[in-house]
Order: structure tokens, then sequence, then C-alpha cells
């Protein structure tokens, strides 16, 4: 795959999930994060080339930050080994000022020793 990422992404041992923005409905789990995407661990098939409005909700407590809202385009798809479950590559393609923030403390979070 053609490596076009401009930001190292942070596997994360934070629970994070994603859902999407109007039909609340869960899409997966954070696996890695960075300002300009993440990479979803998800139980439902997601189609590549789709865009989402999304909240990152982190499951621990981080600064009180209950969730970060972003737009985000789905890149690429792979099926998992055992083809109920998918992996996914996200780029950020929307981010209000405020939200830029919130996530960059999730990351400071996440690169923390």
């Amino acid at each position: 795959m053609d490596e076009r990422r401009q930001q190292n992404r942070h596997a994360t041992g934070l629970q994070m999930e994603v859902f999407d923005l109007h039909s609340e409905q869960r899409l997966g789990r954070i696996v890695d994060l960075s300002m300009d995407g993440f990479m979803l661990f998800s139980e439902m098939p997601l189609v590549a080339d789709s865009v989402w409005e999304c909240r990152l909700v982190p499951l621990t407590w981080v600064d009180g930050i209950e969730e970060v809202r972003l737009g985000a385009d789905c890149l690429w798809t792979r099926a998992g080994e055992d083809e109920r479950n998918c992996w996914a590559g996200f780029h950020i393609i929307d981010l209000a000022d405020d939200q830029a923030a919130l996530l960059e403390t999730l990351l400071e979070f996440v690169r923390a020793p």
C-alpha cells in the first residue's frame, strides 16, 4: 500500500469507540490515531470511499473529554480473518478548531509513557 500519511499514527491502549453522528450506530474501535486519521476495527462492513460524520468517544476519562466530533473519509477496508469483522483506514477531512484541540489532548494522553 502506498504510504501517504503526513503524521505518525499512535497505537493506543486507550479504548475509543467511533459512532456515526446521525444514526448513533457504533462503527467500531480505534486501533491507531493521528491528527490526520485513524484505523478502525469494526464488527460491521464498511465501504471504502464513504464519508462519515463521527463521534470519537474515549471509554476512559481523559481530561473531561466526552467526545471529539469530526468528518472522516473511509479510504480503505480489509476483511478480518473471520470475514465477519473488518479493518478500515480513515482520513480526517473536517475538524473544527475546538475539536482539534480535544483531539490533540487525546493524542498527548496516548503518547504519554
